[in-house]
């Protein structure tokens, strides 16, 4: 069973060192500590790009970008396979309603389907979370 949602915007403070943070670290450290995290189907996605874009920068290497993709290999994050229905249905609902983006609807409709605190440095989705009504990390 998962105990948190995990969006990418967190995990990716795990690659860039000067967006660390306590916050950012401690749900690091929960992974690390055997809990399993859910993500929507756009995660690993949404982690590509960030560090195609990155290495692009030359901000990180290919050999960062390696390390940081075996210590995601080793934590239990599992990758919700709700299907293109739903996506279209009460995900687009969800952003309508909190005036969200798509992607990140997908964050917020994952944590109150699955009735779980979501973990996101995001503040346009961490303030969406909270009028929902879903707890935070």
């Amino acid at each position: 069973m998962s105990s948190l949602v995990l969006d990418a915007s967190v995990a990716l403070c795990w690659l860039f060192d000067d967006q660390a943070t306590a916050y950012t670290e401690s749900v690091l450290d929960r992974l690390v500590g055997g809990d399993t995290v859910v993500a929507p189907a756009l995660w690993p996605f949404e982690i590509a790009n960030v560090v195609t874009l990155a290495e692009r920068r030359r901000i990180v290497n290919p050999a960062q970008a390696a390390v940081f993709f075996q210590t995601l290999g080793q934590l239990s994050i599992a990758v919700d396979r709700a299907g293109i229905e739903h996506i279209f249905s009460a995900v687009l609902e969800t952003a309508r309603r909190y005036r969200l983006s798509a992607y990140d609807a997908g964050y917020l409709e994952l944590a109150l389907r699955e009735s779980l605190p979501l973990a996101t440095v995001d503040a346009v989705l961490r303030n969406a979370a909270r009028a929902a009504g879903v707890a935070m990390v």
